[in-house]
């Protein structure tokens, strides 16, 4: 009669289990040290990570602002605004608009539009406007909370024509009430990002959700703070009078009288902007942006999905140098140099390489907006 050998087999079990139980251990210990040592590499990731995504959340909302020009016989107020509903319609102070004969706007890809006052208050210094050519697009969402001392926010607007300049800051103070020129500020946020001329009616943006949540709207004398008005206090009235509005009986400021204030100074100003949004639009891979600047005739000759693929492999980049001048013909050449980061698909293992390189873009006025019409790699 043979013996059980159930002893035997229960010990090679347990001397299995351990030797599974050393080699976890062995590579927990592994992988803890390899950690350790690349915790640099791995928060320069996150950092890197967290930028990009400010950097997105800046570079969607300048498609919703927009920077605003109201004219007189006297004088031209800059101020800015930005779009709310699908409608066209645009949320700026009333300060800005309240003199003007006509108003035309320029959106972030420096196309001009006339527009129409559609409703304005005389206490609350707050105005819509609407244009037609805009509506359809997607607007920021607009925050349900109010914001909170602490907050971090994002103030956009164009201080000094400059359009789409971004400001940092958090909210520094909660219902503040004041008076200023004849408007009464109720219940606004006090921030600690600035706002100067041309500020006036740009967006407040939450840092944490992308949501507008305020309307800059005062500056102090110092530059020290600003105010800015709860989209809330304000958004009832502006849904009114969007919906009371009716297109055929609004007044639009002529296109011709727009184009005849635009001088090509104006025009040099506009293709270092569009240069600068060219290139963030193919650094943060919006590459449709970037392919809407293009003049019809060399979005003919490059579709879509072959402009694309002429700048998917760029990981990052920065300008390092840019400068325009003015053709004949009324065109704008602007030569801009690049840092270029990309994938070298030469190597196996897909390397990182940085190159400078120099293009030149040509711009031209079609159907009255200002368009690349020609791009040319002159990289020696």
């Amino acid at each position: 009669m043979k013996q059980k050998r159930y002893p035997a087999i229960f010990i090679s079990i347990v001397f299995l289990l351990i030797g599974i139980f050393i080699t976890f251990k062995l590579y927990s210990d592994w992988k803890d040290t390899e950690l350790a040592i690349n915790q640099p590499f791995v928060n320069h990731i996150a950092e890197k990570s967290e930028n990009l995504d400010l950097k997105t959340i800046i570079h969607e909302a300048e498609k919703s602002v927009i920077q605003i020009e109201g004219h007189n016989e006297y004088s031209t107020i800059t101020g800015s605004g930005f779009l709310y509903n699908s409608k066209g319609d645009i949320i700026t102070n009333a300060h800005v608009i309240q003199d003007a004969d006509a108003i035309y706007v320029r959106t972030s890809n420096a196309r001009f539009y006339p527009a129409a006052v559609i409703g304005i208050s005389e206490d609350t210094d707050i105005a819509v406007i609407r244009v037609p050519q805009l509506a359809n697009r997607d607007p920021l969402p607009l925050s349900d909370e109010l914001a909170e001392i602490g907050d971090e926010i994002i103030a956009l607007g164009s201080p000094h024509g400059f359009q789409n300049t971004v400001t940092l800051g958090i909210i520094s103070g909660t219902e503040r009430d004041l008076d200023v020129d004849g408007y009464h500020y109720a219940n606004a946020y006090q921030i600690s990002a600035s706002i100067t001329h041309g500020n006036s009616g740009g967006p407040l943006i939450k840092r944490e959700t992308g949501e507008i949540i305020g309307i800059n709207s005062v500056g102090m004398d110092d530059g020290m703070f600003g105010f800015s008005i709860p989209i809330n206090e304000v958004i009832d009235i502006a849904k009114k009078w969007s919906n009371e509005a009716v297109n055929e009986d609004l007044k639009f400021a002529s296109i011709t009288d727009i184009m005849s204030n635009i001088n090509m100074e104006q025009g040099l100003q506009d293709a270092n902007y569009l240069t600068e949004y060219f290139w963030d639009s193919i650094g943060i891979r919006d590459y449709i942006s970037a392919y809407s600047l293009l003049g019809s005739t060399l979005q003919q000759s490059t579709s879509y999905a072959d402009f694309r693929n002429q700048y998917i492999h760029i990981i990052d980049l920065r300008i390092t140098d840019s400068e325009s001048e003015v053709l004949d013909h009324n065109q704008i050449e602007t030569t801009v140099e690049v840092d270029v980061m990309e994938r070298d698909s030469n190597q196996d293992d897909e390397k990182e390489k940085t190159t400078s390189q120099q293009f030149e873009f040509i711009f031209a006025y079609e159907n009255d907006q200002l368009k690349i019409v020609k791009i040319t790699d002159t990289t020696d």
